[in-house]
C-alpha cells in the first residue's frame, strides 16, 4: 500500500467518523451544526487540494467543485420550494457530500445522492406502516443524507485509478 492510499483511507474514515457524529446528532435534535460541519467542509476541500497538487491530477478537483455545486444547488432549491422541509443544516451538509461524492467521480456523485432519497423514503414508509408517522412528521435527513454518501462511495469507487483520473 503507498502512502497516497493511506492518507486517502485515512481521510475517509474521520469523514465517516463526522458523519457518524452528524448522524447521531440530527437523529436527536433534527440540527446539524455548523461548527461541525463547515470545518468538516472545508478540510475535505483542503485535501481535495493538497490532492490535486500532489498527484497533478486536477480533474477530480473540478469535478468536486462542479458536485458540490451542483448537489448543494439541488438542495437550496429543494429548501426554496419545501415549506420547512429541508433545513438550512442538510444544505451545508450536501456541500460537503457533493465535493466528496464529486472527487471520486459522476457516478458516486449521481448514486450518493439519489441513495439517501430512496433511503429516507423507505424510512418514512415503513413508519407510516407502522402508524408511527403520518405525512406531517419530520424525520431528519442527515443520516440518510450521510448513508446515501457511504453508498455512493463504494458504489462509485476510488479515484485512484488512471480510468477515473479522466474527467
Amino acid at each position: 500500500m503507498d502512502l497516497r492510499t493511506l492518507l486517502v483511507g485515512l481521510a475517509h474514515a474521520a469523514l465517516l467518523a463526522v458523519g457518524l457524529l452528524l448522524v447521531i446528532v440530527d437523529a436527536r435534535t433534527h440540527r446539524l451544526p455548523n461548527r461541525i460541519v463547515l470545518p468538516t467542509l472545508a478540510v475535505a476541500a483542503g485535501l481535495i487540494v493538497v490532492d490535486a497538487g500532489a498527484t497533478g491530477r486536477w480533474a477530480p478537483l473540478l469535478r468536486a467543485g462542479a458536485g458540490m455545486l451542483l448537489l448543494c444547488g439541488f438542495y437550496l432549491l429543494l429548501r426554496a420550494v419545501s415549506r420547512a422541509g429541508l433545513g438550512g443544516g442538510d444544505v451545508k451538509l450536501s456541500a460537503v457530500v457533493g465535493l466528496v461524492l464529486g472527487w471520486h467521480g459522476w457516478q458516486a456523485l449521481a448514486v450518493g445522492a439519489a441513495s439517501a432519497f430512496v433511503l429516507a423514503a423507505v424510512y418514512a414508509i415503513a413508519l407510516m406502516a407502522l402508524r408511527r408517522a403520518d405525512g406531517s412528521t419530520r424525520i431528519a435527513f442527515g443520516p440518510w443524507m450521510v448513508a446515501g454518501a457511504v453508498i455512493g462511495v463504494i458504489a462509485g469507487g476510488a479515484p485512484m485509478s488512471a480510468t477515473t483520473a479522466l474527467w
